[in-house]
């Protein structure tokens, strides 16, 4: 078994889309076969924003199903449920008490979620980057799949560690090191390409959903908002305003793992009519099966959660281990 070890998850807030599928789980099941892999669901971070405990429950089983669908072999790799884990909570107050309000206080990510009116957003959301850290440190993972918008978050969760080793004389913990892979751009919204793809949008046009049909697949890129211009060599420059255009062949290059010189060269004057042709059958061959197997998998919900408690039995093996060493290092009874 490799000694290098992966902790990532997604919120399950709804039916996962294409940005979650190229920004994180392709890449899951691209590293399972290199490092031993945790891959959770966060449905204690999910709590953060307000849902229905039925939405949230079908969310969870539809996100499972949606990593298995993708590929993810639970031979090889742990997916579980974050709550089906108490130790990721112990952990998480233990390193409340190590990290600085102040380095709570720059984390973007709040800013942004909280907006101008953060005075009636939740605790939770405040230090959630805490938990995020305590997710990553009980199982002692070496390597964190990050994008952009969480490379602060992990630059977070190495500082508390990093304090936590010095205020207790030691080196228990070892400093996870960032995954950043190669072919992953954020993937923006169809019908504004200044805004991240994203569940919570209204228009469904906005996404392509992992559940989708081959129908809604090839529809939605024909009504996504491009421009009347050709695909030319430059459009990714410094100062274009092309955004709905440059994701639209960010997307292709994600989904045919090629660098984005290589995909304009191929389609270099032609216009977005012919290239949506291509970005629709490239889509419906790789989306497609994923949405079929997800159906199947969601035909058994009983197995679903055979999985879950399997994934949960293997972290909670490692996640226990790791907190009574933790507590007798601070003086806790073990």
């Amino acid at each position: 078994m490799s000694n290098k070890r992966v902790l990532s998850g997604i919120q399950p807030t709804g039916n996962l889309h294409l940005g979650n599928y190229l920004g994180a789980v392709k890449n899951f099941v691209a590293m399972q076969n290199e490092f031993q892999c945790f891959f959770m669901l966060a449905d204690l971070h999910a709590l953060t924003v307000k849902t229905q405990p039925k939405i949230l429950n079908e969310n969870i089983l539809n996100t499972a199903a949606s990593f298995l669908a993708s590929g993810i072999d639970t031979q090889k790799n742990a997916i579980f449920c974050q709550s089906k884990v108490s130790s990721h909570t112990e952990l998480s107050w233990i390193l409340n008490c190590i990290a600085r309000i102040g380095w709570l206080s720059r984390m973007t990510q709040f800013k942004e979620k909280a907006g101008s009116n953060k005075e009636k957003a939740s605790v939770g959301l405040y230090t959630y980057p805490i938990l995020m850290a305590a997710d990553i440190l009980i199982y002692k993972a070496t390597h964190v799949p990050v994008g952009d918008d969480q490379k602060q978050h992990l630059e977070l969760c190495r500082d508390i560690a990093m304090k936590f080793n010095s205020d207790y004389n030691n080196d228990y913990f070892v400093l996870p090191e960032p995954i950043i892979p190669k072919y992953v751009a954020r993937v923006m919204s169809l019908r504004d390409g200044s805004k991240k793809m994203s569940k919570s949008e209204e228009s469904d046009l906005s996404r392509i959903n992992l559940t989708d049909t081959k129908d809604q697949i090839v529809q939605k890129i024909k009504k996504a908002r491009t421009d009347n211009d050709p695909i030319t060599e430059n459009i990714f420059e410094k100062n274009s305003t092309r955004y709905e255009a440059q994701n639209l062949i960010k997307i292709y290059s994600n989904l045919k793992s090629e660098n984005l010189d290589s995909v304009l060269n191929d389609f270099n004057g032609k216009t977005f009519s012919n290239f949506k042709k291509d970005l629709s059958e490239l889509l419906v061959e790789k989306i497609y099966p994923i949405s079929k197997k997800i159906k199947q998998y969601r035909s058994d919900d009983k197995e679903l959660i055979n999985v879950l408690n399997i994934g949960s039995e293997k972290a909670n093996h490692i996640a226990k281990k790791t907190i009574l060493e933790i507590k007798k290092i601070v003086g806790l009874p073990q």
